[in-house]
């Protein structure tokens, strides 16, 4: 079969590879739509970075060859031995989170913090393939009313849900997303999903903030012609936003999070920030704020599901892109990196 394979930074192959066979308790599936993911630009450009540097406890795979993507749809062709949930033909998404069940957070049930945590598409192959191996436990039916390009939205969502619950979100809330990127408008649209009363989006590039006020932003804030604080005021009688989502991570982005918040609001950190970010203590004390950070999911990918399934969040305009494998690097990975204000998400179609 044809895959996708990430042998060190910079070095992605298309290559023709055996066929991966299920083993007990597993599934094999037929990829259907694959989205490409910011982290999937960061091991292309600074990789390894979630592809373990040495052997990873549960998988044993240390840097390249991986199969890279984690943002897929698919359908299920063969099951291994004791599989009893699902049968060829389903059409199922899958939780990449690769965790080993017996650490303290596992039993907990917060996989996330799992002290062995690896992920598929990173310390264990994944869907930009034809086909693809994962355990019966990671799979969920897709209904008839999620499209496969839908499904392959159901991850990022989950991760989009997942901060709404690490915000503590309240009905009535307004709510403030920094960036528009793919999951910054997946998080808007799951705060309205929330009960936020508004959620105002800021975003430098013009096509982004259109598509946002597309998909029920209540405002949207270009912070290059103005201030997102005295902005975001003006439109609470002066309160500012009760809570924020900085989605992008770096200083400006954190800095901005700040400026757009009231008095004892929650800063919740969803982007990744590579570089030390400077915190304005005095004025988050003085004010009583709280950090919180959100880097993943649990069980958050039913609520995605239905989300998707009923409409509560929209997908279609999020799409900027379809390629097909062969062109993973040259149509998908350098325009996002290189022309990522004409795009949100490329679908992949192995």
């Amino acid at each position: 079969m044809k895959a996708a394979v990430w042998h060190k930074k910079g070095d992605i192959r298309i290559e023709k590879i055996p066929h991966p066979s299920p083993g007990p308790g597993q599934v094999k599936v037929k990829i259907k739509v694959c989205g490409i993911c910011s982290t999937d630009l960061h091991e292309f450009r600074e990789g390894p970075f979630l592809i373990p540097s040495r052997p990873h406890p549960l998988t044993n795979r240390e840097g390249g060859p991986v199969i890279l993507g984690h943002e897929f749809s698919a359908e299920v062709t063969e099951t291994g031995e004791g599989v009893t949930r699902f049968s060829p033909g389903d059409r199922v998404v899958v939780n990449p989170l690769l965790y080993c069940g017996e650490c303290h957070y596992c039993r907990r049930g917060l996989h996330i913090m799992c002290t062995k945590l690896g992920t598929v598409g990173f310390a264990a192959d994944g869907a930009f393939a034809e086909y693809g191996v994962f355990y019966e436990y990671a799979l969920l039916g897709l209904p008839d009313s999620v499209t496969d390009e839908m499904g392959a939205f159901v991850e990022p969502l989950a991760a989009a849900v997942h901060a709404v619950n690490r915000s503590r979100i309240r009905i009535g809330d307004s709510v403030a997303v920094v960036g528009a990127g793919p999951i910054g408008l997946l998080v808007m649209q799951a705060c309205r999903a929330a009960g936020a009363s508004n959620v105002f989006v800021v975003e430098p590039m013009k096509a982004r903030r259109e598509i946002a006020s597309e998909t029920g932003a209540a405002a949207v804030i270009d912070p290059t012609q103005t201030d997102p604080g005295k902005e975001i005021g003006a439109l609470t009688d002066g309160l500012r936003a009760d809570l924020v989502f900085d989605c992008v991570g770096n200083q400006s982005s954190f800095d901005t999070a700040v400026r757009v918040t009231g008095r004892r609001a929650i800063i919740c950190i969803v982007g990744l920030a590579l570089k030390p970010i400077e915190i304005p203590f005095i004025r988050l004390w003085g004010h009583e704020k709280e950090i919180t950070f959100s880097s993943g999911y649990e069980d958050e990918f039913p609520a995605a599901i239905a989300y998707l399934a009923d409409r509560r969040v929209q997908t279609d305009r999020l799409i900027s892109g379809s390629i097909k494998l062969d062109d993973l690097v040259e149509k998908g990975i350098q325009p996002l990196i290189q022309e990522s204000e004409k795009h949100i998400k490329i679908l992949v179609y192995p």
